[in-house]
């Protein structure tokens, strides 16, 4: 007589099944197994999908551009998520943070307080979170800038904002065709390819 199989009732993995309330920003650190890039908005995971060419070399020239340019005290993060509350945990595709916020090599996040500039490089995918979800979060937890990169007939544009105080809310300060040259939060100039 054969050996009898043993079929997984539940081959899913326990967290596709969130709990009542959704996940916290904490979970993430503690769920086996998420996708890697995993989100968290509004206490729902959100997964990303796998990065097209344009995404990455723009985030590469704009990474380069920062980290010759970032001032002493501060550094430039690529793809690292920051804790806005207990129930968002979205993750810029890079981000300048005080260094005071270093906790050590296996910090998987930084607190928003800790931000200076959260940049989106927008795909078709999450052209909503980089337009208005992450925007607004960053914006109520007091990031001071942010940078939205879209592309245009295949070339980079950079949208640069700046947080306005009295409204908790950004306001434009540039678009960018062709080189982006700003002078704040510091000074940075790149050309887009």
């Amino acid at each position: 007589m054969g050996a009898l199989m043993s079929v997984d009732p539940d081959p899913y993995p326990d967290w596709l099944r969130p709990p009542v309330g959704g996940y916290t920003a904490d979970d993430l650190d503690r769920l086996p197994d998420l996708p890697p890039h995993t989100e968290l908005i509004d206490g729902s995971l959100v997964f990303v999908s796998p990065q097209m060419r344009f995404h990455m070399r723009v985030m590469r020239a704009l990474e380069y551009a920062l980290i010759t340019a970032v001032p002493p005290g501060w550094e430039v993060l690529r793809e690292m998520s920051v804790k806005i509350d207990t129930r968002n945990r979205p993750e810029p595709d890079l981000m300048v943070v005080n260094e005071e916020g270093n906790t050590g090599q296996r910090q998987t996040y930084s607190l928003a307080a800790d931000v200076l500039l959260a940049v989106e490089v927008v795909s078709d995918e999450s052209q909503v979170r980089d337009r208005e979800v992450k925007p607004r979060k960053y914006a109520a937890a007091g990031i001071r800038y942010f940078w939205r990169v879209e592309n245009v007939d295949g070339r980079p544009v950079v949208y640069t904002y700046e947080l306005d105080p009295a409204t908790d809310r950004y306001t434009p300060t540039g678009i960018f065709h062709d080189r982006l040259k700003v002078e704040h939060p510091f000074p940075v100039e790149v050309e887009l390819v």
